[in-house]
C-alpha cells in the first residue's frame, strides 16, 4: 500500500510541474488518503504485536 502512496505522490509532483493542477490535486488527495490508511493499519499492527508479545 505504501508503494501506491509513492506512485500517486510522484504523479502529483510531475503533474504539478507540468501545470496539470486538477490531476495534481486529485493524485495528491489519493496519496494522502492512502497514506493515512497505511498509517492506521501500521499503528494497529504495532499495538497488536505489542499486546501479543507481553503474553
Amino acid at each position: 500500500m505504501l508503494s501506491w502512496v509513492l506512485v500517486f505522490l510522484v504523479v502529483a509532483i510531475i503533474a504539478g510541474l507540468l501545470g496539470f493542477t486538477g490531476i495534481a490535486v486529485q493524485a495528491a488527495g489519493i496519496a494522502k488518503i492512502l497514506f493515512f490508511i497505511f498509517l492506521v493499519l501500521f499503528v494497529f499492527s504495532l499495538v497488536v504485536h505489542l499486546v501479543r508479545r507481553n503474553k
